[in-house]
């Protein structure tokens, strides 16, 4: 069952981006996007929210009013994500006080938005339905919220920064995109944008295909691999 997510940001716009990105994510589905504090709390009042993406600036309040309001005396929970610009140690040590379980920092790239949220994830998957757990196990599960990812290295001439920009970028599209259209949205040149589409091809993240227009010549489309 996928888990449900509710989106709660001020900026419509990045409300959407995140939504879309939540439903691009294997075992997620966005059941609503809010830009209050309260729309947050009546929504999972309403029920049918287990994961809420909160935004901690929020225009009737602090977010972290919002998370500790959500917080029941008993029974099941609804688990928060910040989703935030805040990066001030004190707001993190207070979101950590409110059972936050990550803490993502605004801007960051899709890649890394993907990983909190499937670390996150496998978190859960082991909590349900476990009554104990030793010292061992304990480590482990807490490990999957925490521990860094290790990321695959890349061939020599690529870096980390610019892979992230352009995988996110071709995730967020909507369909197929040339080497121009990923290049545009990502600030850099066709040819960047096309070494890093084919070693994302060479991943299985992404998809090729090839569209003849009327000159003859094949225009190279690709496509996230969902």
């Amino acid at each position: 069952m996928s888990i449900r997510t509710l989106v709660v940001d001020d900026d419509a716009h990045v409300a959407d981006v995140h939504r879309a990105y939540v439903a691009r994510i294997d075992g997620f589905a966005p059941v609503g996007v809010v830009h209050r504090g309260a729309e947050a709390l009546a929504a999972v009042a309403a029920g049918g929210v287990d994961l809420v993406l909160l935004d901690l600036y929020l225009p009737d309040g602090h977010g972290l009013d919002v998370c500790r309001a959500l917080r029941p005396p008993a029974g099941a929970r609804t688990d928060v994500i910040a989703v935030t610009a805040a990066r001030d140690v004190a707001t993190v040590h207070r979101a950590v006080g409110q059972g936050v379980v990550q803490y993502l920092v605004k801007p960051f790239p899709f890649a890394t938005f993907r990983d909190k949220l499937e670390r996150y994830a496998a978190f859960r998957a082991g909590v349900t339905g476990r009554r104990e757990a030793d010292q061992a196990e304990v480590d482990a599960l807490l490990g999957e919220l925490r521990a860094p990812s290790a990321a695959p290295a890349l061939p020599k001439g690529l870096s980390r920064p610019t892979y992230d920009l352009v995988a996110g970028a071709l995730q967020a599209a909507d369909g197929e995109r040339s080497a121009v259209e990923i290049a545009e949205a990502c600030g850099v040149s066709r040819v960047t944008a096309r070494r890093y589409l084919e070693h994302l091809v060479g991943e299985g993240r992404a998809e090729l295909s090839m569209r003849y227009g009327s000159s003859g010549r094949p225009e190279h489309r690709y496509a996230w691999t969902r």
